[in-house]
């Protein structure tokens, strides 16, 4: 992100300063190293999960479209074609249809990828889906693993 993403990191780094009572440029000052592990350290904060969430929807948008087409495409939601949704979410998912867009998901692309692409996704409703939250609880393939 700081490579690719200037503006975005640099306007991250100001709202997380902003919220942690701290100037800017208090972390701008230090080290690339130093800046990425407080970043690290400052996105852990509840405080802080509404940029965090906004971070992975960037990443995610940008870096890894493949996987929302696919998951799109598997679940008949309309979008763009780089897997930005046309419309309204649907309201509710066919729990079949579900888990045969994860297993197809999970074949395609890395575990820990699916799993985290499907948490920030079911953060878009105020209490996720019902039957996404029950397999992401119980599916063990899609629970994160400590690198």
């Amino acid at each position: 992100m700081r490579a690719e993403e200037r503006d975005l990191y640099k306007t991250t780094v100001a709202t997380l300063a902003n919220d942690r009572k701290l100037r800017p440029v208090f972390v701008q000052k230090k080290s690339i190293p130093e800046q990425i592990a407080w970043m690290h350290k400052t996105l852990k904060l509840k405080s802080s999960d509404m940029i965090g969430e906004h971070l992975f929807q960037v990443y995610f948008m940008q870096g890894q479209q493949a996987l929302l087409v696919a998951f799109c495409d598997a679940m008949g939601i309309e979008h763009d074609g780089k897997g930005s949704v046309d419309g309204a979410l649907p309201e509710a998912f066919d729990t079949d249809k579900l888990k045969a867009a994860i297993d197809t998901l999970l074949v395609d692309f890395d575990p820990q990828l699916v799993s985290l692409y499907l948490n920030i996704f079911n953060l878009q409703t105020d209490s996720g889906w019902e039957n996404l939250n029950e397999i992401l609880a119980s599916d063990e393939r899609l629970k994160f693993v400590a690198a």
